[in-house]
């Protein structure tokens, strides 16, 4: 069982031990990494807002996952009727690659879903700059709608209606 609550500063530091395991694990595979970006990401936990949520485990309070939840869509690639449309916008979706087999990726982008629809908004949109996590991606039932060339990257944008899902209170607890 997991939990999912709101970062503090106080986590930083484990937040930024679970990206540099991510970047070890994705610099093995020869895939672009956060480790020079590591300690920026994981200072989001002192946003007083509650932007950034962690995925614990219930037992130990390990910090397997975080992710960042915006109710602001950025602005750039979307239509303008998209972008009245209430939505959260994740972004720095990160998880230990030891929990793998847990799929604690998928966990957040579900608690997202549900959270997103308990909370008003009708989608849940998100960004990537890689194939393999469109593919990842469209595996926990968002679809890609747009692709955007940036200044550097190109952006693949995907979004997934916001809806509660009933079984997921079997796997995750949410903290407020």
């Amino acid at each position: 069982m997991y939990v999912i609550r709101p970062a503090t500063a106080a986590d930083a530091p484990a937040i930024e031990a679970v990206i540099l395991a991510r970047s070890a694990w994705l610099e093995e595979r020869g895939l672009p990494t956060w480790r020079h970006s590591a300690e920026d990401l994981a200072g989001q936990a002192e946003n007083t807002d509650g932007s950034m949520w962690v995925l614990t485990e219930q037992d130990t309070g390990r910090i397997v996952g975080c992710t960042t939840v915006q109710q602001q869509t950025p602005p750039w690639g979307w239509t303008e009727q998209e972008l009245a449309e209430p939505a959260d916008y994740l972004y720095s979706t990160i998880t230990d690659p030891a929990d793998r087999p847990h799929r604690p990726g998928t966990l957040i982008a579900l608690w997202a879903v549900d959270h997103a629809a308990r909370t008003g908004r009708s989608w849940v949109r998100r960004g990537c700059m890689h194939p393999s996590l469109v593919h990842y991606y469209e595996t926990q039932g968002f679809t890609l709608l747009h692709e955007v060339q940036r200044t550097h990257n190109h952006v693949y944008l995907m979004a997934r209606k916001a809806e509660v899902i009933g079984t997921l209170d079997m796997h995750l607890r949410t903290d407020p």
